[in-house]
This record gives structure tokens, sequence and C-alpha cells, in this order.
């Protein structure tokens, strides 16, 4: 018979099952099963539904068993699993990290770190923190240089598919309506995920290409992660893909961009400037600009944007 696990062991279990239990929705013994398995700690399903009825009756953990299988959630009132060794600092940290990181990280990584999440918000409204970390969030913001526009809606259910995908480097099956209000079904491989302004984009292959396209995720009407899984091409570069322009509506061509602007324009161009090899003459009432850029429709729209306060753009081989 095998050895049973001793109770270091069933401790470590029963920590990261009450750390995994949700509180926005509910969550099975087979999902949580997955989940402790992805990370080593291989228990048999039976165990896992064991300990959920058992934690169930001695925390403040819903036990919905008006169906099967069982769903379990956190109280909405209740505390969750208590991190005492979070400091305030590292409170602000992560609670500052959730904003940025809460469309760019796969969801499955993002539920796994809510137990820390909420703790950390927990700890900040507490009245013992200390004043100067409760008042951070209010102090720091991440703000636009252009218009401000509310964010599309995006499906929870096809954001979390879509990120499974991703992460797991499997087949996307969707259902998705262009700009032109055409609607298709497509397999497409996912590559990567991009955040531009309030939008995000998947960067994939449809089956039988081998280029890449940007599709805009609050335009997708369905997503299924399937079980298929497909080879990472290695001729594939995120951050390449991004330099060369390409979620700037370009094809990644390089040139020498040449123009004029007034001073009171382009003195923001002097302290951030559009390339290494930037070069400015200054004049009485204008610099006169040089920069090796990627053509874009971003860049014409940038251009476009000054109005008559650019005048003499030329574009060049570099």
């Amino acid at each position: 018979m095998a050895k049973r696990p001793d109770s270091v062991e069933t401790t470590i279990l029963l920590l990261e099952i009450l750390k995994r239990i949700p509180k926005q929705r509910k969550i099975t013994a087979t999902e949580l099963h997955k989940q402790l398995c992805n990370e080593g700690l291989n228990r048999d399903l039976r165990t896992i539904q064991r300990h959920l009825d058992m934690l169930s009756d001695h925390f403040d953990i819903e036990r919905d068993d008006r169906n099967k299988p069982y769903g379990y959630r956190w109280l909405e009132q209740a505390k969750g699993v208590s991190l005492p060794s979070l400091t305030s600092q590292e409170s602000l940290l992560l609670t500052l990290a959730e904003r940025q990181l809460r469309l760019l990280l796969p969801q499955k990584l993002m539920k796994s770190m809510s137990g820390f999440f909420d703790q950390a918000r927990r700890n900040l409204a507490q009245p013992s923190t200390p004043q100067r970390e409760r008042q951070w969030l209010k102090k720091v913001r991440v703000v636009t240089t252009s218009q401000p526009l509310l964010a599309p809606v995006i499906d929870e259910t096809v954001f979390e598919e879509v990120s499974a995908a991703l992460y797991e480097n499997r087949i996307l099956q969707i259902e998705y309506k262009n700009a032109a209000g055409e609607t298709r079904n497509s397999r497409v491989q996912p590559l990567g995920l991009a955040q531009q302004g309030t939008r995000l984009y998947l960067v994939c292959r449809f089956d039988g290409y081998d280029n890449e396209r940007c599709l805009a995720l609050h335009r997708f009407i369905k997503a299924k992660c399937l079980v298929e899984q497909f080879t990472y091409p290695g001729d594939f570069d995120l951050e390449k893909f991004d330099e060369d322009g390409r979620f700037g509506y370009g094809l990644g061509r390089r040139i020498k961009l040449h123009f004029c602007i007034t001073k009171d324009a382009g003195f923001h161009l002097t302290e951030t400037p559009l390339s290494l090899d930037q070069q400015v003459i200054e004049h009485d009432d204008r610099y006169e600009i040089t920069a090796t850029v990627v053509d874009s429709a971003i860049l014409t729209w940038w251009l476009r944007g000054f109005g008559d306060e650019v005048w003499s753009v030329e574009r060049s081989d570099p």
C-alpha cells in the first residue's frame, strides 16, 4: 500500500487548495485537481474532493451541491487565506503590479496569485498600515498622451480561453467579427498578446498560413482553447514584431524621415527623440528633425496631428 503523505505535506496541500478557491466564481474539484497536478502536487481526485468537503465545514467556503460536479467559493465577506508575511511595502507593490499586469499575464497565473492580491488589498486597508503606504495608491497614475477612450468590452470567457491557449501553445478555435462586420470561424495559433492604449490584440497565425495577423480581442464572439497543441514558431519574435511597426499598421519598412516643426510643438522631441540617430537643427523659429523610423499609418496620423505646425515632410530610404 502506498505511503500516506505526512502532516507537513498535507498541510501544504490544504494551503494550496485554500489559496486557489476563488471569490467571484465557483471552482470544481476537477479544476483544482488539474491546477495542483500542474504544480507537481499529484493527488487523486477523491483526495481533493475529501479535503474540499472538510475545508468547507471549517472555513467560510460555500459548497454548491445542487448539481454535480459541486462548486466551491469563498463567501462574499470571507477573509480567505491570511498571508501575514506580506509587509506594507510588498502589499503596495503587489497592488500596483496587479493593475498593470491583469491583462498581460495568463489568467491561470493571475488566478493562482489572487490570494496574494486579495491579501495585499486587505493589508493596505488596515488602520495599522502606515498612512504613507495607504496614500501612495492615490499618488501614482499612468496617464495617456492622447485623447482618453473607454476600453472596449472583452468577453471574460473569451479572454480566459485566449490566455490559456497562448500560455499552453494550443490551437484556438475562434468566431471573429472584423471591422467591416464580417464574421468568420477559424483555427489560429496564438503567438502573442499586446496592449495598445485601451485595446488588446492577439498576434496569431491562421491555419495553413505562415504570416502573422493582429486580431482585436473585443471583436471575438467566441473562443475555445483546443486540446491540440502546436510548435511555437522559432522565427517569431513579438518584440521585433512591435519594433517593425506592425502594431502601427506598417510592414516594417524603415525610412529616413525629415521635417520641420515649430518650437512650441517640437520641443518635446528634444527630450524624447524619435530614434537613437535623431538629429536636430535649431533655427530661430523652428526645429529641423531627421530620424530613422518605421513607416506606418500611425506615423502618418502623428504627423497630421500637428497640422500647420509641421511642414516640409520628406521620406527617403535610410
